[in-house]
């Protein structure tokens, strides 16, 4: 594993706490724009162009989530551990996890499952797609590392206090399109979410962070070993 310097990734500063943490109670997702500083954006992409050759390809239907595709390449959180000091500390910041447990309105902590605590995916074949899930933890904090234009695809659709699945696709979905360095907060485990299908000739490379409370430390993902294992 590379050692790295003091961590001063994130712009938490420029976000009003009050602002983020009432549009997020309200909307159960808030965009972060800018949230890794500009030169933290560059070390971070080289980091992960870095570890791209370890990512494994996965192309199969999930069965737990209604059989919704999953077309893409991963690394799942042991590997990152062990191959990344970087992204490892930006995970566990103090700083990063005392604001999301303020937007939250409790204190999160990291996830003990080190499959998926901290995860990177890569769309970046035609028709890639992170086709629609719950997350079994309550929080989940996306990155962007390369991002498509919006007509590209690759967009976050969600629908928040979903009763299912099924209400993907209906009236009540939103779509978001994020720029390189750009974050989101997702209440991901009561939002139904997925990524739409990526357009020939793009690449959509983003980091996932999932974080939790006490009472649901101790949930176990037979969806997240079957996306992020070593095999």
């Amino acid at each position: 594993m590379q050692s790295t310097e003091t961590l001063d990734m994130f712009a938490l500063d420029r976000y009003p706490i009050d602002a983020v943490a009432e549009s997020f109670s309200t909307n159960h997702y808030v965009r972060l724009p800018g949230l890794v500083r500009a030169d933290g954006i560059a070390r971070l992409a080289e980091e992960i162009e870095r570890l791209r050759a370890l990512a494994i390809r996965r192309e199969f239907a999930m069965e737990c989530m209604d059989y919704s595709p999953r077309k893409m390449s991963t690394i799942g959180g042991e590997t990152l551990a062990e191959e990344s000091a970087l992204i490892a500390g930006m995970y566990e910041d103090p700083e990063l996890v005392g604001f999301i447990s303020a937007v939250f309105g409790a204190q999160l902590q990291p996830v003990p499952d080190p499959i998926e605590r901290h995860v990177i995916n890569f769309l970046h074949e035609a028709g890639d797609t992170h086709g629609g899930h719950f997350d079994d933890h309550p929080i989940a904090l996306i990155v962007f590392v390369e991002s498509p234009p919006a007509h590209a695809g690759g967009l976050i659709e969600y629908v928040q206090n979903a009763e299912s699945l099924s209400a993907l696709g209906g009236p009540r979905s939103r779509r978001n399109h994020h720029e390189v360095g750009d974050g989101y907060l997702l209440k991901s485990d009561t939002t139904a979410h997925r990524v739409t299908p990526l357009a020939a000739g793009y690449r959509r490379t983003a980091m996932n962070f999932a974080y939790t409370t006490p009472a649901r430390a101790s949930v176990a993902s037979m969806s997240a070993s079957l996306l992020y294992s070593r095999t």
